[in-house]
C-alpha cells in the first residue's frame, strides 16, 4: 500500500521544481525518483526502468518520428512559400484577407506537420512582415500567428491526439475522426472572427491592393494546383487511411514521411543538407518529446504507486459531483495545469488519473478526449504563460509588445470556448464521424 500524503506531496514539489527554472522532463523525473526512493529504497532504479521499458514497448510511440520527419520537410520543400502565395492570392482582397490566408495556411501545414508551435514559427515568418506592410493592428497580427499555430494540437494526425489516444487507451482511427468535425468548426470561428472586426474596423487589417493580385486566371490556378493539392493529397492519404482502417498509423505516417521526400523531390528542393536538417530536427523534437513521456510516465506511475489515484478519486467520490460538474472540475485542472506544464506532461499525468473516473461514470472516452484536447489547446493560447506567446516573441518585431500579443489572442480563446461548449451540448460533433472509422 502507498502513502496517500507523499502521493499529494507530489504535485507541489513537481511545481516549485519548475518554477526554480529546472525542465519540465526532468523536474517530472526528480521528482519520480525521490518519491521512489521513499516508496522502494534501494529498489528505486528497478522500479523506475520498469517504466521506462513501458514506454519503449508502446508500437504507437514509433509514428511521432515519422509524423516529425514529415512535417520537417514539408517545411523544407518550398510548399510553404507557394502555398502562403496561393492563399494571399485568393483570399488578398477580402477585409482582414492576410490574416484569412495566414489562418487557413496554419490549418493546412497543421494537418501536415502535427506538431505544436512548428506551424506557429513557421507561417509566422512569412505572414507577419506581409501583414505589417498593409499596416495590420499588431494585436490582430499576434493573435492570428498565435491561434492559427494552436490548430496544430487539434487538426490530425497531431502529435497531441497520438499521445492522448495511447494514454486513454482509444483508438487513434477513433480519435482522428472524432477531431475533425470540432477542428472544422474552430477554423471557422478563426476566420469568422477576423472577417468580422475587419469588416468593422477596416484599418485594423486592410485589404491587399488589386493591382498586386492581377494576374491571368491560369497563372492563379496554376499556383494553387501545385501548391494546395499535393500537401492536401498527402494529408488526406495519411489520415483518411488511418481512419478507414486500411494501415495502422506508424504505416500511414511512414507513408507520409516518403511522400514528403518525394514532394520536396518534385519541387526541386531534395538534397543531402535538406536531409540532414530535417533528420536532425526529427531527432530533437522526438527526443524532446520522448523525454517528458518518460518522466510523465515515470511520475504518474510513482503517484498512483503512492496511493495518488484513489486520493483523487475520493475526494471527487466525497464531492458528490453530477456528470456535468465532473466534467467541468476536470477541464478546469487541465486548463489550469495548462499555465504551468506542457501540453504532454498533462497528458501523460492526468489521463491515467481521470480516464477510470470517467468510464464509470458512464461518459463516453472519446467525446470527452475532444473536450480535453480543445481544454489544452485554449491553454496553449491563454496568458499569461501561453507557449503560443513565447513561440511567438521569437519571431515577432521589437515593436510588438507582450500586452498587444497578450490582447490579441483573447478573441481567439473565446473562439476556442465557444467550440468547446459547442461539443460539449452537441457531442455529436465528436462522434458522428467514429461511426465511419473502418469503412
Amino acid at each position: 500500500m502507498g502513502d496517500p500524503f507523499l502521493a499529494g506531496l507530489m504535485f507541489p514539489v513537481l511545481f516549485l521544481l519548475i518554477l526554480l527554472g529546472l525542465p519540465v522532463a526532468f523536474s517530472l523525473i526528480v521528482t519520480a525518483f525521490g518519491f521512489a526512493l521513499l516508496a522502494f529504497g534501494d529498489l528505486a532504479p528497478a522500479q523506475l526502468y520498469r517504466f521506462v521499458d513501458k514506454v519503449a514497448s508502446q508500437p504507437t510511440f514509433a509514428a511521432i518520428p515519422l509524423f516529425v520527419f514529415m512535417g520537417a520537410m514539408l517545411e523544407r520543400s518550398g510548399i510553404a512559400a507557394r502555398l502562403f502565395e496561393a492563399m494571399r492570392l485568393w483570399l488578398g482582397r477580402l477585409p482582414g484577407g492576410l490574416s484569412l490566408a495566414a489562418i487557413s495556411m496554419c490549418a493546412i501545414f497543421a494537418a501536415g506537420t502535427g506538431i505544436v508551435g512548428a506551424v506557429e514559427v513557421m507561417v509566422g515568418m512569412m505572414a507577419i512582415p506581409a501583414m505589417r506592410k498593409y499596416g495590420y493592428s499588431n494585436d490582430l497580427v499576434a493573435g492570428t500567428i498565435c491561434a492559427g499555430g494552436s490548430l496544430g494540437t487539434m487538426i490530425p494526425p497531431s502529435i497531441v491526439v497520438v499521445v492522448y489516444a495511447t494514454q486513454g487507451q482509444l483508438s487513434i482511427g477513433d480519435l482522428f475522426a472524432a477531431v475533425i468535425i470540432p477542428s472544422i468548426l474552430m477554423v471557422a470561428c478563426f476566420l469568422g472572427y477576423a472577417l468580422v472586426r475587419c469588416m468593422l474596423r477596416p484599418q485594423d487589417g486592410p485589404p491587399v491592393a488589386a493591382e498586386e493580385l492581377a494576374i491571368p486566371l491560369g497563372e492563379k490556378l496554376w499556383v494553387t494546383l501545385t501548391s494546395l493539392l499535393p500537401a492536401l493529397g498527402l494529408v488526406l492519404a495519411v489520415v483518411g487511411s488511418i481512419i478507414a482502417g486500411i494501415a495502422a498509423p506508424t504505416e500511414a505516417a511512414g507513408v507520409g514521411a516518403l511522400g514528403t521526400i518525394v514532394l520536396t523531390l518534385l519541387y526541386g528542393r531534395l538534397s543531402f543538407g535538406v536531409l540532414w536538417s530535417a533528420t536532425r530536427a526529427t531527432l530533437v523534437i522526438t527526443a524532446m518529446v520522448m523525454f517528458i513521456v518518460v518522466g510523465g510516465t515515470m511520475f504518474t506511475s510513482i503517484f498512483q504507486i503512492n496511493g495518488g489515484r484513489e486520493l483523487i478519486q475520493n475526494t471527487i467520490v466525497a464531492m458528490e459531483l453530477s456528470e456535468g460538474q465532473l466534467i467541468l472540475v476536470i477541464i478546469l485542472i487541465i486548463m489550469v495545469l495548462g499555465f504551468v506544464l506542457d501540453w504532454i506532461s498533462i497528458v501523460l499525468i492526468c489521463v491515467p488519473i481521470y480516464d477510470p473516473l470517467l468510464r464509470a461514470a458512464g461518459i463516453d472516452p472519446v467525446w470527452f478526449a475532444v473536450l480535453a484536447i480543445i481544454a489544452l489547446q485554449t491553454s496553449y493560447l491563454t496568458p499569461p504563460m501561453a507557449p503560443s506567446l513565447f513561440y511567438l516573441r521569437s519571431i515577432a518585431p521589437p515593436d510588438m509588445s507582450y500586452r498587444q500579443m497578450a490582447v490579441g489572442v483573447m478573441p481567439f480563446v473565446g473562439c476556442q470556448l465557444l467550440v468547446l461548449l459547442v461539443v460539449y451540448m452537441v457531442p455529436e460533433t465528436a462522434t458522428w464521424m467514429t461511426s465511419f472509422v473502418g469503412f
